[in-house]
C-alpha cells in the first residue's frame, strides 16, 4: 500500500503555478473554486458577479503566489484574497459606506446561532442574502469568518461604531427573520 503525502504533493503543484504551468493553475482552481464561490457567496447575492469576483480573485492568487509563505495554510491564504476582493467588489460598485452616521441599534443579546441550528443551510443562505448590503457584509466578516470590529473598520474604512451598529442591525433583521419563519410554521402572525 503506498501512502501519499498530499501536502508535499500540493506544494509540488503550487511550485509549478508559480512558473505559470497552466495545468497546476488549473487543478488549484478545481480544486479550491467551489469553496471559494460560497465564500463570495456570502458576500455577494448575485451568482455572476460572484463568479466573476471568483475568478479576479482567483487572477490575484496566481499572480501573487510568490509571495505565499508555506508556513501558513494556503486554502486560508486563497480565502482572504477573496473576502478583499469581495469587500472591494462591494466598496466599489455599490458604495454601501457612505456616512459614519447610521442609526444606533441598540445591542440585543440574541443567541442567533441557537436559533439558527432549527434551519437549512438553503434558509439560513436565503435570510443573510436577504440584509442590506453593508450590514451582509459586517455580519459575515464578523460571525463567520471571525474577524473582530477593529479590523473589520479598517478593511471596509469605516469606524468601529459603524462596524458594531451594521451588526446589531443585522442580528435584529436575522431575529426578525427568524419570528416570521416560526410563526409561518407554526401557523401564527
Amino acid at each position: 500500500m503506498k501512502v501519499i503525502n498530499l501536502h508535499k504533493d500540493e506544494n509540488s503543484i503550487i511550485q509549478q503555478a508559480i512558473e505559470n504551468n497552466r495545468q497546476a493553475q488549473h487543478s488549484l482552481y478545481e480544486k479550491y473554486s467551489p469553496k471559494m464561490l460560497s465564500v463570495c457567496r456570502f458576500y455577494i447575492k448575485d451568482l455572476h458577479h460572484t463568479e466573476d469576483v471568483m475568478i479576479t480573485a482567483f487572477m490575484k492568487v496566481f499572480t501573487n503566489l510568490k509571495s505565499f509563505e508555506r508556513k501558513g495554510n494556503f486554502e486560508g491564504w486563497i480565502r482572504r484574497i477573496m473576502v478583499n476582493e469581495c469587500i472591494d467588489f462591494i466598496r466599489i460598485k455599490k458604495n454601501v459606506f457612505k456616512t459614519d452616521e447610521i442609526e444606533d441599534y441598540k445591542h440585543q443579546d440574541l443567541d442567533l446561532v441557537t436559533e439558527m441550528h432549527e434551519f437549512s443551510v438553503d434558509d439560513i443562505q436565503f435570510m443573510i442574502d436577504n440584509l442590506p448590503d453593508g450590514c451582509k457584509t459586517v455580519f459575515n466578516l464578523y460571525a463567520i469568518e471571525g474577524f473582530k470590529h477593529q479590523e473589520i473598520a479598517e478593511m471596509l474604512k469605516i469606524s468601529e461604531g459603524t462596524s458594531k451598529s451594521q451588526l446589531a442591525h443585522a442580528r435584529k433583521l436575522l431575529q426578525n427573520q427568524i419570528n416570521q419563519l416560526n410563526a409561518a410554521e407554526n401557523g401564527t402572525k
